[in-house]
């Protein structure tokens, strides 16, 4: 394969927990190269369907609400949709009206327009703490304040405006519950343990904290935590996505821009610079996650064979025996004949055998150049 035709994350493997634009992050993530491992943490309750809602619904319709936080763009519209299906959409919409109605960055002011309303204020930054200095810089006591959700809460604005002395009422639009069929999960759950995946996405905190929940009712929570401090990057779309992760100690990539592109840019930069590249046999190899690049040339390679390159990069241009190659392969068993048969089949991978030497009755070694920086021989 041409060099020049692979992108960024060509070779590399993204776990993706998403459930809401899923097929989008994903989509971004191949266009730039990148096998994706998609595994829903969580199932959307539509808004038509949503009891919870249809309730907070009739309440703020029974009793007019003084003022409306619209967070998103995606959640407004979802809420006025359900609202219409249970034939209360026009009231719903004559409360918004009658509401002084703060609104959450540009996204959220196009959807109040779009649904023939008109914001009262919305803060340059796109940011809930200027929504929530303004209200209570101009007191809330006593005020009826509807506070629209979108899957998760919001950390401390609705208990600072109910210590201020508001009646908050939460809008749970689009909420979240345990997927119906948790496998997919699971199964990325112990990719990212074995080091299979190179990195897990986020775009939701109740993804993140629904993941490790998961893992700890697995009993691996100890080991998801570990692959994500150390060896698989957890990429946040945001700050508040990478809570309950931190809270654990992980720590996170994001992107300045709390949006799908950037997160995508975020890991374009990030996996590529954790990539091993080494000079071997007069090439330049770069081992990737489920690839090598060779000379810039993208070589996919096999499970087994990536487990017995990684296990010699571990002291590149040292002899590394049969038996503990053998140790690194999957599920191989006692026979050191599968160690021959998994380097065979590398080899024919790479596309350039003499990267790999056979010491007779030793082992084998990468034919790491004599330039290189690292220590190499023939332990």
């Amino acid at each position: 394969m041409d060099g020049q035709q692979h992108g960024p994350l060509s070779g590399f493997t993204i776990g993706v927990t998403a459930v809401r634009r899923a097929a989008e992050l994903g989509e971004l993530l191949r266009r730039r190269g990148g096998a994706v491992l998609h595994a829903p943490a969580l199932l959307i309750v539509p808004p038509a369907d949503d009891t919870e809602l249809q309730a907070a619904t009739e309440d703020l319709i029974a009793h007019a609400p003084d003022v409306v936080v619209a967070t998103t763009a995606a959640g407004l519209r979802g809420w006025v949709e359900a609202a219409a299906g249970w034939g209360r959409g026009e009231e719903l919409l004559d409360r918004l009206r009658g509401a002084e109605l703060l609104a959450r960055g540009p996204k959220v002011r196009g959807a109040v327009r779009a649904a023939g309303l008109a914001e009262t204020w919305s803060p340059p930054s796109e940011s809930l703490a200027d929504v929530l200095e303004r209200l209570l810089g101009e007191g809330v006591g006593g005020r009826r304040i509807a506070v629209q959700l979108h899957g998760e809460p919001l950390p401390g604005f609705a208990e600072a405006l109910r210590a201020a002395g508001a009646d908050v009422v939460p809008v749970p639009v689009h909420r979240w519950t345990p997927p119906a069929d948790p496998g997919p999960l699971d199964r990325l759950i112990d990719a990212a343990v074995a080091r299979t995946v190179d990195a897990v996405t986020f775009t939701s905190a109740p993804a993140a904290a629904a993941t490790l929940a998961r893992a700890a009712h697995r009993g691996r929570l100890a080991d998801l935590v570990d692959a994500l401090r150390h060896d698989v990057p957890a990429a946040c779309v945001g700050p508040v996505t990478a809570l309950p992760l931190q809270a654990r100690g992980i720590g996170t990539v994001q992107p300045d821009r709390f949006r799908m592109g950037p997160l995508v840019d975020v890991l374009c930069a990030e996996l590529p610079a954790r990539a091993r590249t080494l000079p071997v046999a007069g090439r330049r190899v770069e081992i990737r996650g489920h690839a090598v690049l060779v000379d810039g040339d993208l070589r996919p390679v096999p499970p087994a064979g990536m487990a017995l390159l990684h296990a010699l990069t571990r002291r590149p241009g040292w002899v590394v025996s049969r038996g503990e190659l053998l140790r690194a392969l999957p599920g191989a068993g006692r026979d050191e004949h599968a160690v021959e048969t998994a380097m065979a089949r590398l080899r024919t991978a790479l596309g350039a055998p003499k990267l790999i030497h056979t010491v007779v009755k030793r082992g084998y070694r990468l034919a790491l150049d004599p330039s290189a920086d690292t220590t190499y021989g023939t332990r």
